[in-house]
């Protein structure tokens, strides 16, 4: 992902939402015919919903005579992973050279979000009219491609011999890397640390996105400058030398590439003037770092769970201040909760076939406590039909359950983690697990659910938690590990932050999008971190 603060050398930190550009392609197939002497002449017209309305962001060109026409140009927009983008691409077939859309014959449409499109990579549909039938047989096409080149360079080098700058002692070396800019000057892009008296330094490996070091061109030629350091910033030069990235690349771990560090002013003074030192290219390796849209449209399906809280501190559902009552405009906080994250993901998920779980409630027909049961009531089946289909099955359970208790998380959490481990068998960035966990309060099996959060650190999955009603819930900003490291009652750490905790009450007033956001934030760099962590690139990823 771009990420929108400039890497360190560590790789990508800073902003946690992922921004990036994505290039959607458009192609259209036996479009409806509207000239009477000659074929269609059509052009797309892409539009965004902002705030409930459609605005125009872009037009292609106009195909002329043609009724299956692939446009060269092509849309860029903005991806966000944490927001529903919804679009709509009309077709138009052009009549008059005016810029007004009313003028020309409209030849259908469709509409999707953009999710839809990423998830896919390339979907095919079929254009409709006005009325919403079929614009005769007319089909569109539109591709997927992120626009960022995700390679990362990391170099290793050393010096020898290097001049000696200091009258009590040896230089105190360090590099500068400099890529020619738009106005012919050179533009400094990378100093390594500075390593103290010697004249046969040996730098830390760095790494940097290769945009940053030559525009992506390895074919660039850059410049490395070679400094003596003073504390005073009056730093002397030692020498410098022009290279490529491809021409570093031939360095490999036995054969390292050496290269003369010229001063140009002693080299014009002194005859037999060789070089102020050998600069040594130990490794040169450029690798793709990956991002989250680099392994959705690679394949990657994100499996979606909810496990929804019926213990008895939430109330009669029949009782109006229940948190489990439904309003008359039919929704409450738990039905926001799953709204808000479900219609975001399921767009990530080809069969939108959901687990919806239950727990801390007694279960006809003898009335038993359970803390992991499929909320349609068939065990062996417990999947709901899209957002729309847990809503419902929530809505039916309700009558015909009790509540009870107490809060035990580690079921469902274990539940989730069983099918995250079978998907590592497969090897493949093609699936992670995401547990939407929406909870009235305290957890009653604190060390046990501490324990499973850690085990489930190991795995493809991340853990929601969305804490509805006024209860205290210092416990669950103990199980989110933004401050510190969540550790097992064995003393074992999480391997990583897999649990995002965000309470309802902070979002009742805002805007729905809102409550997606801070719930989702912190997703795309968890699965990141796993596969890489993995060593598993995307599933259909080309080398560097």
């Amino acid at each position: 992902m771009a990420y929108t603060v400039t890497p360190t050398p560590a790789g990508p930190v800073g902003s946690q939402y992922c921004v990036c550009k994505v290039e959607l392609s458009v192609c259209g197939q036996n479009l409806l015919d509207r000239d009477v002497t000659s074929k269609s002449d059509p052009f797309c017209v892409l539009f965004m919903e902002v705030n409930g309305k459609w605005m125009e962001l872009d037009r292609t060109e106009t195909a002329v005579n043609n009724l299956n026409p692939a446009f060269a140009k092509k849309f860029i927009i903005d991806y966000h992973f944490e927001e529903v983008q919804k679009l709509k691409f009309a077709l138009f077939d052009q009549d008059k050279s005016s810029m007004q859309l009313y003028e020309h014959d409209f030849l259908g449409e469709f509409s999707c979000t953009l999710g839809m499109i990423v998830s896919s990579k390339k979907i095919t549909r079929t254009l409709l009219l006005g009325n919403g039938k079929p614009a005769g047989k007319g089909m569109i096409t539109i591709a997927a491609q992120e626009l960022s080149d995700n390679r990362v360079i990391t170099l290793s080098m050393a010096g020898r011999k290097l001049d000696k700058k200091d009258l009590f002692g040896k230089s105190d070396p360090f590099l500068e890397f400099y890529k020619p800019g738009d106005d012919g000057k050179w533009m400094l892009v990378h100093r390594t640390e500075v390593i103290k008296y010697t004249l046969d330094p040996v730098w830390k490996p760095f790494t940097v996105p290769l945009v940053s070091l030559c525009d992506g061109d390895v074919e660039k030629l850059i410049k490395v400058m070679c400094y003596d350091y003073d504390s005073d910033g009056g730093h002397d030069f030692i020498g410098e030398f022009q290279t490529s990235v491809a021409r570093m690349c031939e360095a490999q771990d036995a054969f390292p590439l050496e290269l003369e560090c010229i001063n140009p002013k002693k080299q014009k003074k002194k005859k037999n003037y060789k070089n102020s030192g050998i600069i040594i290219v130990k490794s040169c390796k450029v690798t793709r770092d990956f991002s989250f849209l680099d392994y959705i449209l690679g394949g990657c399906q994100l499996m979606f769970t909810v496990g929804i809280d019926f213990t008895a501190s939430n109330g009669n559902p029949r009782d109006p201040s229940s948190l489990h009552y439904i309003n008359p405009m039919g929704t409450n906080e738990y039905l926001s909760a799953i709204w808000a994250v479900g219609q975001i993901i399921q767009d990530y998920d080809s069969d939108k076939m959901f687990p919806a779980l239950g727990f801390g409630a007694q279960l006809p027909p003898d009335w038993k406590v359970s803390h992991e049961f499929a909320i349609n009531f068939n065990p062996t089946n417990p999947f709901c039909s899209g957002v729309e289909g847990i809503v419902q099955a929530y809505s039916a359970c309700l009558p015909h359950i009790r509540f009870y208790g107490p809060t035990n998380f580690s079921p469902i959490v274990n539940h989730v983690a069983r099918f995250a481990a079978q998907a590592t068998q497969q090897e493949a960035a093609s699936q992670y697990f995401i547990l939407l966990i929406i909870t009235d309060g305290v957890i009653s099996d604190m060390d046990e659910t501490r324990h499973a959060v850690v085990q489930a650190s190991k795995l493809p999955m991340s853990i929601i938690i969305v804490g509805v009603g006024n209860a205290d819930f210092a416990a669950m900003e103990f199980l989110d590990g933004d401050s510190r490291v969540l550790r097992s009652y064995t003393g074992e750490e999480a391997m990583r932050d897999i649990v995002q905790f965000v309470p309802f009450r902070d979002f009742r007033n805002a805007p729905k999008e809102t409550l997606a956001k801070a719930v989702l934030a912190e997703l795309p760099q968890q699965v990141v971190q796993y596969f890489k962590h993995q060593n598993l690139p995307p599933i259909n990823s080309e080398p560097a």
